[in-house]
């Protein structure tokens, strides 16, 4: 009877484990307020499936909700990949409501989405802890890398042992040095592009699909 249930148990772990490969992967898009993560996720997304994601904005903390677009299958150098994209809040240390009053908003709407920008910020960490496979870490090229980064973020990604693409976004501004961002993250690839413009995304495509396939 023993060695029944352990073969039982041996067959189930293989098809758990089968069926887990198979799967879509879910990708999660992180970063700091304004670096960009809504705009490649739409862009990713629009590419492979037609459809966005969610809105864009100038305004921080757009994003107070993770979300998520399902089966999105890219197909790179006879190479294919299933995944599902997961749009993070920005990733901050702490949300201010002043940050809103500064884009004209009253105070009370203010206060409201800082509230809200805060629970999605614990949210994306949930979604990091529990239910991603890989990151995407998206950091604004025209600013300082270690100004970006949430050492908790990192501490988590480390733990979990994901693999991790780095993306130094707005290439297509002046100010943009990707330099910067290959010194401070040696350990990772970084890739350059523009979400905005769409630059360079042949090679995002391409490093998708070899670190997530």
């Amino acid at each position: 009877m023993g060695l029944l249930t352990n073969l039982k148990d041996s067959i189930t772990r293989v098809t758990d484990r089968l069926f887990s490969e198979s799967d879509p992967k879910r990708i999660g898009i992180y970063g700091p307020p304004n670096a960009g993560k809504t705009t490649l996720a739409n862009r990713i997304a629009r590419d492979w499936t037609g459809d966005a994601i969610g809105p864009e904005s100038h305004i921080p903390h757009e994003t107070r909700r993770a979300r998520r677009k399902e089966n999105v299958e890219i197909e790179r150098n006879g190479q294919s990949v299933t995944i599902d994209i997961v749009d993070t809040p920005g990733v901050t240390t702490k949300v201010d409501y002043k940050e809103f009053l500064d884009h004209d908003l009253e105070k009370e709407d203010a206060v409201r989405r800082s509230r809200e920008a805060t629970e999605g910020v614990a949210e994306a960490m949930h979604w990091l802890r529990e239910d991603v496979d890989g990151v995407i870490y998206v950091l604004d090229s025209t600013k300082d890398p270690f100004t970006q980064v949430n050492t908790m973020l990192i501490g988590i990604i480390e733990s979990q042992d994901l693999p991790v693409l780095i993306f130094a976004n707005k290439t297509d501004l002046d100010e943009s040095n990707v330099g910067r961002i290959e010194n401070a993250f040696p350990q990772h690839e970084t890739v350059p592009l523009s979400a905005l413009e769409g630059d360079n995304m042949d090679e995002v495509y391409d490093k998708v699909a070899e670190y997530f396939g």
